[in-house]
């Protein structure tokens, strides 16, 4: 009865989570794998170790000098993706200020002659630097449009999506951003920045890229996914670190927002890539600074020091903060939603029709973005220049043919300004540090603010999703000055107090959206504090964060959330959803029925398996003397495939044979390793004759003795937390078990190296009965395995 207890409890054994939920533009085909719309799939990961022959032989070559070397090329590959994302992030904004430098200088020299005429260069311009950009991502590098965040953030959960991490997306990115943040579009280049350093991390750890003979056979050092998943989470925190001189907040942004799995190793070599891309884009900024950066002075890298702004603030002022942070919650949540929309109709109507249509596409975006930049600033009167203070620093207006602020552009005199064009006809750093500015009261009028804050926020929903590298932090941040400073208008008039600075205000507004809108709360506090220079922000920036977090959560979910439920991506939030409470894993697992394979199995049959279903993951069962069923072990379908391919291990005869000469002999054990962001070895690409196909092969050696296994009653949601906080890709779900072998709590877990018995005894008082039992299990095991719910346990190797 136990045997067919067994054999029914095999019969409904199901690799689990690999079934995962649908998705708004893809769906699930009958395995598990989320399908595009446009006929690409993403796949799971293996985070976990595989725990086979060919892994423990490798582990018991390895020395302590070999360990340490290990690490020391980890502590080396930290310090060269500091150094390559920093000097991308230092190329990218020296070829971006200098192409606007260009573009406003041409630009204001023609209109002095004819306004006409400067708009047309203007425009064109603009045109055809986006049109690089769009044409470098349609033809070169698809996976290289859009910020590339939500990608990289299903990357570090398990989620493999092809083509993400390759070269030609590293250099896609990089030129493209150059192309769409030069040509004045509505988007940043910082969520790109992000994606660029993950890839050069991911290129590190790969060896380099063998397409383009760019590889390297010493930097071939990790052959897992789980040490290429450290090696992008640095790379992440390099972005993010380049982009905004922000080293502790790239370190936060990677920890709160992109990783799933996080551990004390990792915090340190994180930290060590972000203050190597500090000291690279510092030392980078002070070279510049001699004017050999051609127009790349003090823009470029965002930074805006408002140290010299607003010094305190009084109770009454928290009225209007929390009230910023309620409107960025609204409108970062009615961002998120219309882009949602937006892109939705655009991957599933527009961007069906090809290439064409999206370069067609984002030339119209270009050029109405052109139009209504130099257009509306023409429509708009100017105003007399402010009486400035001594010592101000601020010129009112610029000098002809030059940016920044109190730009004079349509004027008809010279002591005049022209506040939209302040903002419209600069680039966003530079007008971001215009609204940001202390000591510059009532150089906008509400009512500039309010056509910007419209235009641009119009312009910044319908540029997202086009086909060209695109963050959003600036936009962001720009949307959320813009309301900010307008409510800082309102609470200086209306308090009538000098000490009240409308650049303060402008600050938290853009923390407001930018929590409204990304979710993001440590991390953007602490990005927003050290692009500001001025710490006694510090709790006005977390009262606006945690309120437009609050109000926008009650509408919809985050940013990068909902892109990536819009590519298909299909993420593990850190919570389970509230319905699995009252499910099952053997519920969850559906009706399918289980595919494995014997130990010892025909290669015919292995053929025929992996022609008719595309599953990753085989149970492999093996039988007692007794003829019980027991499942020995997981086997992965890319393993499977190495296998078929090389032939060295195929056999005659179909019984079990212990390896006669090591696995390392056989096979190189980074033959097992899947390529990076690719699909690796397909089943039509093996030959084999019709001898090779009556030969066998001895599973025992390669599958992964020790899977996870969950009781069919488990509650699904503590399934989910097992599922994620582990970062697995299979999990086997059996029937109850018959028996139990033994517990371990956690003293059994504190073992110290040279250990006497005294401090054994000490550390627990059940380890001379633990060794008494194993003596027992011993001088047993011949005559009885151990088993547990049908799988085989292993007393010093629990999987539990």
């Amino acid at each position: 009865m136990l045997s067919n207890h067994l054999q029914n409890g095999m019969e409904t054994a199901k690799l689990v989570w690999s079934r995962l939920p649908n998705s708004e533009d893809g769906e699930m085909d009958d395995v598990g794998v989320s399908k595009k719309n446009d006929g690409t799939s993403v796949e799971s990961l293996d985070y976990e170790v595989i725990e086979n022959y060919a892994y423990r032989e490798e582990q018991a070559q390895r020395g302590k000098l070999l360990f340490g070397y290990y690490v020391g090329v980890k502590w080396f590959f930290a310090l060269l993706i500091g150094i390559g994302t920093g000097l991308a992030a230092v190329f990218i904004n020296i070829s971006v200020e200098n192409f606007a430098g260009w573009k406003f200088e041409l630009t204001f020299s023609i209109i002095q002659k004819s306004y006409f005429a400067g708009f047309i260069v203007y425009v064109l311009i603009n045109l055809v630097l986006v049109l690089s950009s769009v044409y470098i991502v349609t033809q070169f590098a698809p996976a290289a449009a859009g910020s590339g965040i939500p990608e990289i953030k299903g990357y570090l959960n398990g989620v493999d999506t092809p083509g993400i991490l390759l070269f030609r997306t590293l250099i896609g990115k990089i030129l493209g951003s150059i192309g769409s943040v030069g040509g004045g579009l509505a988007l940043g280049k910082e969520g790109p920045l992000v994606h660029t350093g993950a890839c050069i991390a991911s290129l590190l750890g790969q060896g380099g890229s063998t397409k383009y003979h760019l590889s390297s056979r010493w930097l071939q050092v990790f052959k897992s996914d789980r040490d290429r998943r450290d090696l992008v989470t640095c790379g992440c925190a390099a972005g993010v670190a380049a982009a905004f001189r922000a080293p502790v907040g790239g370190v936060l942004f990677a920890l709160e927002e992109v990783t799933s799995w996080w551990r004390s190793q990792l915090m340190w070599r994180v930290f060590f890539t972000s203050a190597i891309v500090a000291v690279v884009v510092r030392t980078a900024m002070g070279w510049c600074k001699s004017r050999k950066c051609g127009h790349f002075g003090s823009g470029g890298f965002i930074i805006w020091d408002i140290s010299d702004g607003q010094e305190d603030y009084s109770f009454e002022e928290l009225l209007p903060m929390a009230v910023i942070g309620v409107i960025g919650g609204l409108l970062g949540a009615l961002f998120n939603q219309l882009t949602l929309y937006i892109t939705y109709w655009r991957r599933n109507y527009l961007h069906k029709r090809g290439n064409r249509v999206k370069i067609i596409e984002v030339c119209i975006v270009s050029m109405i973005t052109s139009f209504i930049s130099f257009g509306l600033p023409l429509l708009r009167k100017c105003s007399p220049c402010p009486e400035s203070e001594l010592n101000s620093g601020i010129e009112c207006p610029q000098a002809p043919g030059m940016y920044g602020n109190y730009v004079n552009f349509y004027c008809s005199t010279d002591k005049e300004y022209n506040d939209l064009a302040t903002i419209f006809f600069n680039t966003q750093d530079d007008a971001i540090r215009n609204l940001f500015s202390a000591k510059t009261v009532h150089e906008y009028s509400a009512q500039s603010l309010l056509t910007f804050l419209v235009m641009f926020y119009t312009l910044a929903v319908v540029t997202f999703g086009t086909a060209v590298p695109a963050g959003q932090f600036v936009p962001g941040i720009m949307i959320g000055s813009t309301y900010g400073r307008l409510v800082g208008m309102f609470v200086v008039k209306f308090y009538n107090k000098r000490n009240i600075e409308e650049g303060t205000y402008a600050l938290l507004g853009a923390a407001s959206f930018l929590g409204g809108s990304m979710r993001m709360t440590v991390s953007l506090c602490v990005i927003m504090v050290e692009i500001t220079n001025n710490l006694k922000l510090l709790p006005l920036i977390m009262l606006v964060l945690l309120i437009s977090k609050a109000v926008g959560d009650a509408f919809n979910e985050g940013l990068y959330e909902e892109q990536a439920r819009l590519r298909g991506i299909p993420l593990l939030e850190s919570r389970p959803k509230y319905q699995m409470r009252t499910m099952t894993a053997k519920e969850a697992c559906g009706n399918q029925k289980v595919v494995a394979f014997p130990r010892v199995v025909k290669v015919a049959d292995v053929v025929s398996i992996l022609r008719s279903n595309e599953h990753n993951g085989f149970p492999v069962i093996d039988h007692t003397r007794t003829g019980e069923t027991l499942v020995i072990g997981l086997m992965l379908r890319s393993h499977l495939l190495v296998l078929l391919q090389s032939k060295v291990d195929f056999q005659h005869s179909p019984l079990p044979s212990e390896p006669m000469r090591p696995l390392n002999s056989r096979h190189n054990f980074s033959e097992f390793v899947k390529p990076v962001s690719s699909k690796g070895i397909s089943i039509n690409d093996i030959h084999l004759s019709s001898d090779d196909l009556e030969m066998y092969i001895d599973l025992g050696p390669f599958l992964n003795p020790s899977p996870y296994v969950v009781p069919e009653d488990m509650s699904l949601t503590k399934v989910y937390n097992l599922f994620r906080q582990l970062g697995l890709r299979h999990i086997f779900v059996v029937p109850r078990a018959s028996r139990v072998i033994g517990l371990i709590t956690r003293k059994d877990l504190l073992i110290e190296d040279n250990e006497d018995s005294a401090t054994v005894e000490l550390q627990s008082t059940s380890v001379s009965a633990q060794q008494r039992n194993r003596r027992v299990l011993r001088r047993n095991a011949d005559a009885e395995r151990p088993l547990l719910n049908g799988l085989v346990a292993h007393d010093d190797h629990s999987s539990g």
